[in-house]
This record gives C-alpha cells, sequence and structure tokens, in this order.
C-alpha cells in the first residue's frame, strides 16, 4: 500500500539503525534484495518447497494477475506467473504455500474499514517449472462471520492445508478459521477465533505447522499452533517501516522479513522457537536486534529507543490516520 513519504521517512530511518543489512545467501537465507524494478509494493512472501531458494511475491493492489518468483541468491525474478480463471484482483495482501505445492494468494484487504462484502482467495499449483507463463487458478468468495474487515495476513496450514486469515487492527485482530475445504461455488465463512496482540501485516506458520509468526510495522509475535489453542511465546523484532510480508525459509530455521518498495530489502533472523542453523542463539530466538520472550528486556527495542523514541511515536500516530484512496 502507499503512504506518503514523508510519514514513512522517520520509521525507515529508525529501521536502518535497528536492523543491519544482511548479506545476500547462497539461497536468501542471509536476505537479499528484490532486484525487479516491477516490484515496489512487495505485500507478501513464501518460501517454495518445489524449488529451492526461491521465492513468490507479488504487488499490492493496482498491479494485475501477477505474481513473481523471486531468486534468493541473486535478487533476480525469475519466473512471471499471470493468473488467469479469476476476476480483476482488487487488493492482494498475501501468499502462502499449502500442502502439494499449492499456492493461496489473499486478495483480502479492505482498507476502508471493512466496507467490501466479501474478499478473495486465489489457489493455484505451483508450476513445475520456473519460466513466465499463464497458470488457471481456482478464486475462492470469502466472508468472515462477524462482518467485513481489513486483513494483510494469510496462513495455510502446511499439514492439513486450513487456511486462516488475521484481520488488521490498530488494537490487535483475531485468527479466523476458514471451512476445512475451501469451496469455489458459494461462500466461504471464516470463524472467528482466538486473539492475535497485534496489527498485523503477515504471518507464516513454519514448515512443521508447530509455531506461527505474526509481523506488524513495529514488531512481531510468535506463537505455538498447539492444534489451534494458540499460546503466545515471546516477540520478534522487525525492521521498522513499511513491512508488509515474512515467511519462513523452507527448512524452517530463519524467518525472513520483507518491505515494500523498489529494491525493497528483505532481512533474515533465526526462527523463534526452534534450534539455531549456527551458533549461539539470543534468548530469544533472534539475531542482532533480537527480541524478547514476554517480560523480558527487548535488546533491539532498547536500541531503537534509545536512537529514535519520539521519532517513532511521531511516525506511529501519523499512520494511525492513514488511509488509501480508492
Amino acid at each position: 500500500m502507499r503512504r506518503p513519504l514523508a510519514l514513512l521517512s522517520p520509521v525507515l530511518l529508525v529501521g536502518a539503525l535497528a536492523a543491519p543489512a544482511a548479506a545476500d545467501g547462497v539461497d536468501g537465507d542471509a536476505g537479499f534484495t528484490i532486484r525487479d524494478p516491477r516490484i515496489t509494493e512487495s505485500s507478501g512472501l513464501a518460501a517454495s518447497r518445489l524449488h529451492p531458494g526461491v521465492y513468490w511475491t507479488h504487488n499490492d493492489s493496482g498491479d494485475g494477475p501477477y505474481l513473481y518468483a523471486v531468486d534468493g541468491s541473486t535478487g533476480e525474478t525469475v519466473a512471471t506467473l499471470t493468473l488467469s480463471g479469476i476476476g480483476s484482483p482488487r487488493d492482494v495482501e498475501a501468499i502462502s504455500i499449502g500442502p502439494g505445492d499449492r499456492i493461496f494468494v489473499g486478495d483480502i484487504g479492505d482498507n476502508l474499514g471493512g466496507t467490501w462484502p466479501h474478499v478473495w482467495i486465489y489457489e493455484l499449483p505451483e508450476p513445475k517449472e520456473l519460466r513466465d507463463q499463464t497458470v488457471r487458478a481456482t478464486q475462492y468468495v470469502v466472508t468472515y462471520e462477524d462482518g467485513p474487515r481489513d486483513a494483510e495476513s494469510l496462513l495455510v496450514h502446511p499439514r492439513t492445508g486450513r487456511v486462516y486469515l488475521i484481520d488488521k487492527k490498530e488494537d490487535g485482530g483475531h485468527l479466523y478459521e476458514g471451512p476445512a475445504e475451501l469451496s469455489p461455488s458459494g461462500t466461504n465463512v471464516f470463524r472467528r477465533g482466538p486473539a492475535v496482540d497485534l496489527w498485523a501485516t503477515d504471518a507464516a506458520f513454519s514448515p512443521d505447522g508447530e509455531r506461527f509468526v505474526v509481523r506488524g510495522y513495529f514488531g512481531g509475535l510468535w506463537y505455538e499452533w498447539n492444534g489451534g489453542d494458540i499460546r503466545r511465546k515471546g516477540r520478534i523484532s522487525v525492521p521498522l517501516g513499511q513491512g508488509e510480508s515474512v515467511t519462513y525459509t523452507a527448512d524452517g530455521t530463519k524467518i525472513l522479513l520483507g518491505m515494500e518498495g523498489a529494491n525493497s530489502p528483505v532481512r533474515a533472523q533465526d526462527a523463534p522457537g526452534g534450534e539455531p542453523s549456527d551458533g549461539p542463539r539470543t534468548p530469544s530466538g533472534g539475531t542482532g536486534a533480537a527480541a524478547s520472550e514476554d517480560g523480558g528486556t527487548d535488546e533491539g527495542t532498547l536500541r531503537v529507543g534509545a536512537v529514535g523514541l519520539l521519532v517513532v511515536c511521531a511516525a506511529f500516530f501519523g499512520l494511525r490516520r492513514l488511509r488509501r484512496p480508492r
């Protein structure tokens, strides 16, 4: 989503102080930069299981029915998919990969405060060959049991294939559970579940389905899945700014956090709640500006506070008043 640069620039400044850039990794697990000039509003990120080291992304609203496969070792786009069999995307905010290498795309944004009577989810097979091509997708109509709402987070459980959404509210949202199987005919009603204590812009399951992470503009959380009876375990740090995406790497050892903007960086840190991929882990499971368990001291937050607390607060209250024009 586009936001005035004057309000975002203080946040980006503090984000730069809080999260130094990671060097490009062989398969993206150390972070990378999205190089494609067409991708200026990367709003979702999903690690391919079929093509290790490749990450699927998409632009926010107004781009069209396109998905981009980005090579994590170079940041270059290696394939562009054009979705057929669907209408005109309205506000695409999230992407996830479910069992059987099925890609799910969430056309679920509604920044006008929940004015659209329904939103859409698209499902398509991940292509076995990475090349520019048109892929037919299935379109699902989605509503919420308690009325329309804005959302930017879509999760697909890697074992059950069940789809979940988290609504985006400044004071925290809820996890909404979809039907056991989405139906392409009729309406798929998502039922309200437990609270998620964050102004959420994206979320992702770990590859084993035992945990999930939720990110926002100013911080993040991780939860144990616990069969759907979710348990909040701790915080994660995020690069501050227009942060719109998060995914686990295919092996589950890292999480990657993406941003909007041209040449947008994707930052990497150790996945919370699991064993580190190499070297000792900070108490919360992050790297660098790592977050603490609930009730502890967040090293990254303290550093940001020391250098830019007033700037962050000003940007926060500015963002609260923003709404994207249509």
